[in-house]
């Protein structure tokens, strides 16, 4: 085997490569922001205020980046998630944005209210027999008021995160009695309840008050689980199916792959932090380290990575 191994025949035989197309870079917007902020557990990573939402499109368009994944901050949190519905909230104010700056970008929005309610929790919460917990059917009805105001701003892709059951189902219901039909849906159809998004939470101040959202997310090792969640979704009409984390569920993206339809994974911000993290320590390096990880996310099975080493490998691809 090592005849084919040498340097100049490698690039001819190889079987997975990376290309800016396969990413989507996620994007927060945040509505109390003035100016950019750092975010310290995702260095390199920013809130950008409203009045920015164009031009960094503009950036990771001219970059080659072809689809970005929007997320809002808002002003102000209720228990009802009203700011996530809101024609003018700050995603909606930022998917028109993006399309007017670069009318070509694709636009993928997260359909969730964890970033909305004043108690953290992806949806209506209630008393249930066990206590407080997120309610199916009222977050459902909350579902497709958000993603109807995402597809009505522009949006051309909505992507409900929060699992619950039916979800697909009923936004795609909503969609087309709307006139949507073009709208596609993304699924985050096996989400597992990872110890990985912490820095997310950082990022999109969207962290609980109580209990946990292990009701609605995959225990990490349920695997039968999780690929039947991705089958649900697949049988409700999902367009596009999504494992989330990527980088430590390989073995369920590439069963999710033989569905037959396009799937995404989420490179999530623990493992872009530790990544970052282990880097700036000088224990690994950045560059080969984050090629490799997605390289092998694609090689499992991803027709598209959302990550937010995004802008970085468009950049080092454009350097080899």
């Amino acid at each position: 085997m090592r005849r084919l191994r040498a340097r100049v025949l490698r690039p001819l035989l190889s079987e997975t490569a990376l290309a800016k197309s396969d990413l989507v870079a996620p994007v927060f917007i945040d509505e109390t922001a003035q100016k950019q902020k750092s975010i310290a557990s995702m260095p390199g990573q920013f809130r950008y205020p409203l009045a920015e939402a164009g031009g960094v499109a503009r950036d990771l368009w001219d970059a080659g980046i072809r689809a970005i994944l929007l997320f809002g901050i808002p002003r102000k949190k209720d228990e009802q998630a009203s700011g996530a519905f809101d024609p003018n909230g700050i995603v909606q104010r930022a998917i028109r944005a993006v399309k007017k700056e670069v009318p070509e970008m694709v636009v993928i929005t997260d359909v969730c209210a964890c970033e909305y309610t004043d108690h953290g929790h992806c949806g209506i919460v209630g008393v249930t027999r066990y206590g407080p917990d997120l309610l199916n059917d009222p977050s459902l009805d909350l579902m497709d008021r958000i993603a109807l105001s995402h597809a009505e701003s522009g949006a051309d892709i909505v992507a409900p995160s929060c699992m619950l059951d039916g979800v697909v189902q009923s936004i795609r219901a909503a969609l087309d009695r709307e006139g949507h039909t073009d709208v596609a849906i993304m699924s985050y159809s096996t989400k597992f309840a990872s110890a990985l998004y912490g820095p997310f939470r950082d990022a999109a101040d969207s962290g609980f008050c109580f209990g946990d959202r292990s009701t609605y997310q995959v225990p990490p090792g349920n695997s039968r689980e999780a690929i039947l969640e991705s089958i649900l979704d697949f049988d409700e009409g999902a367009d596009i199916l999504m494992v989330k984390p990527a980088g430590f569920y390989l073995d369920i993206l590439a069963e999710v792959r033989t569905l037959g339809i396009p799937v995404a994974a989420f490179q999530v911000s623990g493992e872009y932090a530790m990544i970052k993290a282990a880097a700036a320590r000088g224990w690994l390096d950045e560059k080969n380290v984050a090629l490799e990880t997605l390289t092998c996310i694609r090689r499992a099975g991803a027709d598209l990575i959302i990550t937010y080493f995004a802008r970085d490998v468009a950049r080092w691809l454009d350097e080899e």
